[in-house]
């Protein structure tokens, strides 16, 4: 596996916790706070996933999620959030998969595997 997978999420802690098991299965990864940092890595990279947290301090996961719809068309997108209720969200839709935040990231890699056609 030589993936790139791009981690979006105003959180820190979450992005390590994260990036870290990524890594752990096989993964290369990126990280990034904002819209503004995730578009700089998009420019830079070739990246293969992009998770994206739907709430981000003053902006929007959704927006991320529509530009790199239109504008990044081979990249695979997963919508990462605490509120259950996004799943069913129709702005969610343009993402290839969803997970809703937990303590337990094993569901992450399986949506990951799933999403890059691995499972």
């Amino acid at each position: 596996m030589n993936e790139k997978i791009l981690i979006v999420d105003d959180e820190a802690e979450i992005r390590f916790l994260f990036s870290s098991e990524i890594k752990d299965a096989g993964y290369t990864t990126f990280e990034a706070s904002n819209s503004a940092e995730c578009f700089a890595i998009l420019e830079k990279e070739s990246i293969d996933l992009c998770i994206l947290d739907i709430k981000l301090k003053g902006e929007s996961g959704i927006d991320i999620l529509q530009r790199i719809s239109k504008d990044y068309k081979n990249i695979k997108t997963i919508v990462a959030t605490a509120y259950a209720s996004y799943q069913d969200d129709h702005s969610t839709w343009a993402a290839d998969g969803c997970w809703v935040k937990s303590q337990n990231i094993e569901p992450l890699i399986d949506e990951i595997k799933k999403v890059l056609g691995k499972k």
